[in-house]
């Protein structure tokens, strides 16, 4: 065998022997159980937040113009954010740890929205940041009026984004979840609204909202509102999956119970059956042993 020919199956043992090794990791991961499992996909994640921030440090420095140094601030702002919000949520660091990343991370975006002032995405961007961080509140009760401080100053990014450019759907859609988030659902309504008309795809999210409002109407044993905006919610096509608000047996029980018409009732199961929405045994037994029409 000559000098070349070992060159080349000593360069392909090494090559085989790095492929491996991935596989190997993997497979003692998955037999030492799902904890070790978990561990690995946060290092990961959070490897890949460490990447988004060299990179975004490395745009920072070569940056040519103001421009694309506000772009890069703001990449590296988003990054450093969600390594903060990640690394909260799982515990990885301290109350005081995540707060000196947020620091960072807001000082990066308040440098990307002075090199850009009429930038109406550098406001959205630092928006989500705060958004993100807002949503931290269920996973930590020790701090969640810390979190959910963040609500303010994201929806005012996000009207400061709408003010700069009024075509700009993201900013009123997460506008919309902020006041959700706040329980202003009124305002959420009229933010979806604006998205709906944006982006007719989105209705959803006003399907979600009318529901939730006509959720919060029912509580209040305010039926004739609550009425309304389930069937709000019914016509922009709620699809009452995933976490998403179901308007149908609402408006049965109200229907069937706080303000009895049983004609209503029927044309609401017969709708849910032709939406192939699912309703609850007990309303259709109640249903069926009410008095003939």
């Amino acid at each position: 065998m000559d000098s070349s020919t070992k060159t080349q199956c000593s360069s392909a043992r090494e090559l085989i022997r790095r492929s491996l090794i991935p596989l190997f990791a993997i497979a003692v991961l998955l037999l030492s159980g799902c904890d070790r499992i978990t561990e690995f996909s946060r290092y990961l994640y959070l490897r890949q937040c460490d990447s988004d921030i060299t990179k975004a440090t490395r745009a920072i420095e070569s940056a040519q113009n103001d421009a694309q140094r506000a772009s890069a601030c703001a990449d590296r702002g988003a990054a450093l954010g969600e390594k903060a919000r990640y690394s909260r949520a799982f515990k990885l660091v301290s109350i005081e740890e995540y707060a000196r990343l947020l620091e960072r991370s807001m000082k990066d975006h308040g440098q990307a929205i002075a090199l850009a002032p009429s930038n109406a995405e550098m406001y959205y961007r630092r928006g989500r940041t705060y958004y993100s961080q807002a949503t931290l509140a269920p996973l930590d009760p020790a701090n969640d009026l810390k979190y959910k401080a963040f609500f303010a100053p994201a929806k005012a990014d996000f009207s400061k984004a709408i003010e700069l450019d009024p075509r700009h759907a993201m900013a009123f859609e997460f506008r919309g979840l902020a006041n959700e988030g706040t329980g202003n659902l009124d305002q959420a309504i009229a933010d979806y609204t604006q998205l709906a008309a944006l982006q007719p795809k989105s209705r959803y999210r006003l399907a979600d909202a009318y529901c939730n409002r006509g959720a919060s109407y029912l509580r209040e044993k305010k039926y004739d509102l609550a009425i309304t905006d389930f069937e709000k919610s019914i016509e922009f096509g709620n699809s009452a999956h995933g976490c998403q608000c179901e308007p149908y047996n609402p408006l049965l029980a109200i229907y069937l119970i706080e303000k009895p018409d049983y004609d209503k009732a029927r044309e609401v199961v017969r709708r849910a059956q032709t939406s192939r929405r699912w309703i609850a045994p007990e309303y259709l037994e109640k249903l069926k042993k009410a008095t003939p029409r």
